[in-house]
């Protein structure tokens, strides 16, 4: 089976840095999006993905425990380097084997396979909102708007041990397997990417749009792609649907007269421009939220929030990195943290960091002591 593969990265319309990474190297191939912040997020995923292609390169072990290899990596040298304590990131790795793919992944970045015009995720998301879909306590419609969307339940670097999800697929000529962060994927429906997959028969050409659409639909995350074609004689297959049999142009209808069309173009440019101003002002809002950063109260637990402690009209301007398995009753009971539940304030991921293992320490030491006299 031969392959043809094309990559596109961005950095999307918010971000201050890209800390998404990639790997393209026949037959592994690779998408990694890291955490942490700007320097801490982009370490975590080009040391995963460097730590994996070296591993595969020597022939050590097979792609799940090469990824294993990687977690261990990340968690050491964030373990290691205060620079970047707490980064992590999530990886989806494909190993093409002939006709079979060898999958590995972990995180909620995403593989799909189109064939015949239908598009098949063949990942899970390691996410919060996945495993309350999966517990049936919201619907897939609410999951895709939940402010707890981007919490991960598993990630790399965060644990000296993770769980990797490993599967096989098989591949025939004519499919297209699709790599991606959840830039895309949280910018641009399933639909949607179904539909430019199979219209755009150049993949590195499909690649650049998928990247383009989600950065017109708002860009607030960096947006990584890999596409793989597949087939017998190495050409890109044609994926283009059926072209229409060509009808007789229909009759144009009269132009309105030049008093009843004005106004209405008028409209149109005034309507236009309110909504570029509002879009604006949004993409702003997200840009500042971004830098924000505070300790607070999540599920019972103390946890680290991106954003303000602050709703406006029903919308919550903050939503959850990291939930600890600290009890926030515990810290509660410290006079320092009564108001934990109001929020902590952090300059940054780092120092937010600093606060829960100022918590966790405080706690533990209270708990060794006993209560007071």
């Amino acid at each position: 089976m031969k392959v043809i593969a094309a990559a596109a990265t961005d950095i999307g319309l918010v971000r201050e840095g890209n800390e998404d990474s990639y790997l393209v190297d026949e037959p592994l191939f690779a998408v990694a999006d890291g955490m942490g912040g700007h320097r801490g997020g982009e370490v975590a995923s080009q040391l995963a993905l460097e730590t994996v292609e070296k591993l595969f390169r020597k022939g050590e072990g097979d792609l799940a425990e090469q990824v294993q290899e990687a977690n261990r990596a990340v968690f050491e040298r964030s373990v290691e380097d205060r620079q970047v304590a707490g980064m992590g990131t999530t990886l989806t790795a494909a190993l093409v084997e002939g006709d079979r793919i060898r999958l590995a992944h972990v995180g909620d970045s995403r593989a799909y396979l189109l064939r015949d015009g239908e598009l098949r995720r063949l990942t899970e998301d390691h996410t919060l909102v996945h495993r309350m879909v999966t517990e049936g306590e919201i619907s897939e419609t609410e999951a895709e708007a939940h402010p707890q969307r981007s919490v991960l339940t598993r990630a790399l670097g965060v644990d000296m041990f993770v769980d990797v999800d490993d599967d096989v697929v098989q591949v025939r000529s004519g499919d297209r397997l699709l790599l991606c962060t959840d830039g895309l994927t949280g910018m641009v429906s399933e639909d949607e990417i179904k539909e430019m997959l199979q219209h755009v028969a150049d993949p590195a050409e499909a690649a650049e749009r998928l990247v383009r659409s989600a950065n017109e639909a708002g860009g607030v995350d960096n947006i990584t792609v890999v596409i793989l074609d597949f087939s017998d004689d190495g050409r890109a297959q044609d994926r283009l649907a059926p072209v229409a049999r060509p009808k007789a142009p229909a009759e144009k209808p009269a132009k309105a007269p030049r008093w009843r069309a004005f106004p209405w173009k008028r409209m149109a440019i005034w309507v236009g421009a309110a909504v570029t101003v509002i879009v604006l002002g949004l993409v702003g809002l997200r840009a500042y939220l971004d830098t924000q950063w505070y300790v607070g109260v999540s599920e019972g637990n103390v946890a680290i929030y991106r954003g303000i402690p602050a709703e406006v009209a029903g919308f919550r301007l903050h939503h959850v990195v990291v939930e600890t398995t600290i009890p926030a009753e515990v810290a509660e009971s410290l006079a320092l943290y009564r108001d934990l539940d109001q929020g902590i304030t952090a300059d940054d991921r780092e120092a937010a960091n600093a606060i829960v293992e100022q918590i966790r320490n405080d706690a533990e030491a209270a708990q060794r002591n006993g209560p007071g006299p």
